[in-house]
């Protein structure tokens, strides 16, 4: 067990607290699964095994979900990622994982001051006209204050909670080994591949827990909407931010959960739900560089239809590469294009084994089923959440860096049809999608890509004969190796491996019997029992040789049923 290779002391009382957690909830055969109780009690910290039984009867989404909870922010940011997992989870699990709620009571100001002065260099009270010391917002990471600067301008000061770093390392940390337990131990999560799950998940918690990188983020975003009045990001005062703390311009407006206030106000929600969605899709689409959080409480209603977006703690990143299959995959959907779909996914599941005619036929079905209905009545997130079901069923997964992608597009599509019930997605979208197609093969598109196709040529003619020189000079030093890997061949070595083991096994239980046999009639030597010592020891070491002979057979039969 990896967890016999824990070694840090500081991470065995963040480890006790974990294993009480989850043995509360009823998680205590995973706990000594895992080997976390041995440890623990190796270490001479006690586990209780007691365990709530009101808890217990509970269905195991919804345990999961209050353990992550209560074992605090790292595993409620968890709980949140893997609520986006549409193509690894079930609905019922997705449903209770989109229940965790990232709240937390509010860190005492004096903590709050004193972690501001280290950052700033100075009190708070110092450095700005107005500061109050009530919080606007508190969660696991940060809390949220309202202060105004020298020159009258309104800002909030997002603050990092003071000591939740070692916290989040240790959860990481244990988190990593939990991982490769799982994949290594457990055949059914390794389709999961949960190392990869919690190595991004990693990534994304230390990018969270720097203040500057949102800082940069919305600075990158806001750059690409300065010349869209509609779209708002608020100003970032990047010489007041740091790791710890982050001053942003304080946006009002009317909160994205407030749809009443919009009618009351005067705003059109038509043109909210269309200006919504182009912005969302131009950052996909266009700048590869988008919002992955556009829930209504990141977005506020601004007077003259406009809309700001706030926290960009979580972004996603597409390459060109990804935006071309992401282009592809949707105008396949919104044309109803079965091979163009299938083409896509197959791209995605790179090396994992599939029936490709199997998922042909499902997905062309799947497609077909939207023949001749009307765009308007086209429901993209739905096709989307159908079609990450379909991968599932397939034991397939979506790359990490889409899976923020596809729940953005669910939850835009949502929030549109919120604003407005006849809110059309694909109408919306078909527009990016058409220019997106179009840029591709767009004359300096092409030219750029027939250039490096050109260099990348010419490279490996420039580089053949050198690369020939040190073929031949390995051929005659006999250093050439050519490595063949054929899983089938593996398998059968192994098979003959086996094999070889039994046969030895048997001919050596069937000397011993023979052996003793003929050791049996001799008269004289040491006895037991009034018959010959070594004639008994042969006997027992064909019985002991016999046995492993039956039980291997056993297993190998049932392994292969």
């Amino acid at each position: 067990m990896l967890w016999e290779t824990l070694s840090a002391a500081r991470d065995l009382g963040r480890l006790q607290q974990i294993t009480s957690i989850l043995i509360r909830y009823g998680f205590g055969g995973l706990v000594r699964r895992l080997g976390m109780a041995s440890v623990l009690e190796r270490a001479g910290k006690v586990v209780h095994w007691k365990q709530a039984a009101e808890l217990a009867q509970l269905q195991t989404p919804a345990r999961v979900r209050q353990a992550m909870e209560e074992m605090g922010p790292t595993f409620v940011k968890l709980g949140q990622i893997l609520a986006t997992r549409v193509d690894l989870l079930s609905p019922e699990w997705i449903a209770e994982f989109e229940k965790l709620q990232d709240r937390a009571p509010p860190v005492a100001f004096a903590l709050i001051e004193q972690q501001l002065s280290e950052d700033f260099g100075a009190a708070p009270e110092q450095l700005f006209a107005d500061f109050d010391n009530e919080p606007i917002a508190a969660a696991s990471m940060a809390q949220v204050h309202r202060a105004r600067l020298a020159d009258g301008t309104e800002v909030i000061v997002k603050v990092r909670r003071p000591g939740i770093r070692p916290v989040v390392e240790a959860d990481l940390r244990l988190l990593t080994r939990l991982a490769a337990i799982a994949e290594s131990e457990v055949a059914d999560m390794r389709r999961y591949k949960p190392k990869e799950l919690i190595r991004q998940f990693t990534l994304s918690m230390r990018s969270e827990m720097d203040l500057a990188a949102e800082s940069r983020n919305a600075e990158r975003i806001g750059h690409n909407f300065a010349d869209n009045d509609a779209i708002v990001v608020p100003e970032v005062f990047g010489q007041r931010s740091g790791e710890r703390v982050n001053v942003q311009e304080y946006i009002r407006g009317i909160a994205g959960r407030d749809l009443a206030a919009l009618d009351v106000a005067g705003l059109d929600r038509k043109l909210l739900a269309r200006r919504g969605a182009e912005a969302v899709l131009k950052m996909i689409l266009e700048d590869g560089f988008f919002h992955a959080d556009p829930h209504p409480g990141n977005i506020y209603y601004l007077e003259n239809n406009r809309l700001a977006f706030i926290d960009f703690g979580m972004v996603g990143r597409l390459p060109e590469h990804r935006r071309n299959q992401v282009v592809n995959l949707l105008h396949g959907l919104a044309e109803q294009n079965a091979p163009l779909v299938v083409d896509v996914l197959l791209d995605w599941a790179g090396d994992t084994q599939v029936d490709t005619d199997t998922l042909t036929n499902e997905i062309s079905a799947f497609v077909d089923q939207y023949h001749g209905v009307a765009l308007k009545e086209l429901r993209l997130g739905k096709m989307l959440t159908d079609l990450t079901t379909l991968l599932r069923d397939h034991s397939l997964s979506l790359p990490p860096d889409l899976v923020l992608l596809i729940k953005v597009f669910i939850t835009l599509e949502g929030m549109g049809r919120q604003l407005d019930p006849d809110f059309d997605m694909v109408a919306t979208a078909t527009p990016f999608l058409r220019r997106a197609m179009l840029a591709r093969y767009a004359p300096d598109a092409l030219a750029k890509k027939g250039w490096a196709a050109a260099t990348g040529a010419i490279d490996i003619l420039t580089g053949l004969p050198q690369d020939l020189r040190k073929l031949l000079r390995a051929a005659r030093r006999g250093t050439l190796n050519v490595q063949i890997d054929v899983a089938q061949l593996n398998q059968l070595g192994h098979q003959l491996d086996r094999a070889a083991s039994r046969l030895t096994v048997g001919v050596v239980t069937a000397a011993l019997i023979i052996g003793s046999s003929i050791v049996m009639t001799v008269q004289g030597g040491p006895t037991l029992l009034g018959l010959p010592l070594f004639g008994l020891l042969g006997f027992l070491g064909a019985f002991g040789g016999g046995l492993w002979l039956l039980v291997s057979i056993w297993r190998s039969g049932k392994f292969n049923d």
